[in-house]
């Protein structure tokens, strides 16, 4: 279960877009930070997508992918040309087919392949119309659903919806947010043609009556039980809240979100309405969030501030640049259980622990962590207005900047682990909260939480 969120010009500090997600995924399912460059092919290829195999086009763009390590589609990410995309799981009426493109494949082919919102939009829904969308998406269980995107450029975002071969789209105009629900009715501004008599044709809506997308489509049970509409009304709240004066740094707290505005709530606390989510024992908190990404997409020099890492609420955001060298220091891959090698499994020896000790990572911890990211952002600040002033004077620190904020916050990270192991244990944690994460660590090969 996850959430995307995305504020246009009019909403933002700067007059530019940003879009941010969270990625919800199963607690040992390790999720990748992948840099893809661009690559041309002289003669015909086929490409081989999570699960069918479809053309290869002649050129593809340089990407940044954040992508369950087992798959070839992603949650999230973005292209040099600034097209940012990130992708829900959405349940329907429809059927959900056997085989076909993933949303993640879809969400990844348009990356490749396009650089604006709208060609973007197109290609996915040419692709599920010939395609069609398909294949099971859960890592250890088995999980099809349908999908829906946010798709933002420099200049514009559309929220594009489906169902099967049909789909709806809508213009964002100011702030939106998304979930693991249908949320487009009667406002769409495009509709897949024939959807509406396919609807009524399959008793979906009346014939006379007021046709909306998600009334005629959704499947109001599975929507229901994922709280969808918890999380997507509360992120709709603080982008209201924020509309006007909204940056990444207001970003990433809304991705960190428990809920509250007051007492901090720690994981075992939340539930599936919560945005930075934390999965427990029981079929409704199989989910929790594995990597976060916030893109910033400034008409000069876009950046992606993104965790590599599961636990928002306890990861760290660095700053990625596309178009400007080789982003040669991410792991290649992550294996099914631990390894020291593998960014995101290090990170989680440190996310499992603050979850048992919240109330000292909260106090203590993530002060540390926004001071850093603090650094981060003033320093990036600096790095953009020279960028704007000279780019080829720049240009060369932009990758040992990202590098150097990567390194500085696995240094800190580092640090901060044995102090967090010698705090004490969280009084009164549920016993199946503890016997959930004890199997996960033992499944993973991670340390046993005390």
């Amino acid at each position: 279960m996850c959430d995307t969120v995305v504020a246009t010009g009019e909403a933002t500090l700067d007059g530019s877009v940003i879009l941010a997600k969270n990625s919800d995924r199963e607690p040992n399912e390790a999720q990748l930070l992948h840099h893809v460059p661009a690559r041309s092919f002289s003669s015909p290829a086929e490409l081989q997508c999570t699960y069918l195999k479809i053309p290869q086009s002649s050129r593809t763009a340089e990407v940044l992918l954040s992508r369950p390590a087992w798959m070839w589609g992603c949650e999230m990410g973005a292209n040099a040309a600034g097209l940012t995309i990130g992708n829900e799981a959405v349940f329907t009426r429809e059927t959900y087919s056997k085989t076909g493109l993933t949303g993640m494949d879809l969400l990844r082919l348009a990356l490749e392949r396009t650089s604006k919102a709208s060609d973007a939009l197109a290609l996915i829904t040419e692709l599920i119309g010939r395609y069609g969308q398909g294949g099971n998406c859960g890592y250890k269980s088995k999980l099809y659903y349908h999908n829906s995107f946010i798709i933002a450029d420099k200049k514009e975002a559309w929220v594009l919806e489906t169902a099967g071969r049909h789909w709806a789209a809508e213009k964002v105009r100011g702030v939106r947010s998304i979930s693991n629900g249908l949320t487009i009715d009667e406002e769409y501004d495009l509709l897949s043609p024939g959807a509406e008599d396919y609807a009524i044709k399959k008793g979906y809506i009346r014939r006379g009556a007021t046709f909306g997308f998600r009334r005629a489509f959704s499947d109001t049970i599975i929507t229901h039980f994922s709280k969808c509409r918890v999380r997507q009304s509360r992120t709709m709240e603080l982008l209201r809240r924020h509309s006007g004066k909204l940056t990444p740094a207001t970003m990433m707290a809304l991705l960190r979100d428990h809920g509250s505005d007051t007492a901090p709530v720690p994981p075992h606390g939340t539930d599936m309405g919560t945005v930075c989510m934390h999965a427990s024992f029981g079929p409704l908190r199989a989910s929790q969030s594995t990597s976060a990404l916030v893109s910033h997409l400034r008409n000069e020099l876009p950046v992606h501030w993104a965790t590599a890492s599961s636990g928002t609420c306890t990861g760290i955001f660095k700053p990625f640049y596309l178009g400007h060298g080789a982003i040669d220091f991410l792991n290649a891959g992550a294996p099914d259980r631990y390894s020291k090698d593998v960014f995101w499994w290090r990170h989680e020896i440190l996310h499992r622990q603050a979850l048992t000790r919240y109330t000292t990572w909260n106090g203590h911890f993530a002060p540390k962590r926004d001071e850093l990211e603090r650094g981060f952002i003033e320093r990036e600040g600096k790095l953009y207005r020279a960028f704007k002033k000279s780019p080829a004077a720049a240009k060369p620190k932009l990758m040992a900047f990202t590098r150097e904020c990567f390194e500085r916050g696995n240094e800190e990270a580092a640090a901060w682990l044995p102090a967090l192991l010698a705090a004490p244990v969280m009084k009164g944690l549920p016993f199946r909260y503890r016997y959930f994460w004890s199997r996960q660590n033992r499944a993973a090969g991670l340390p046993e939480i005390p």
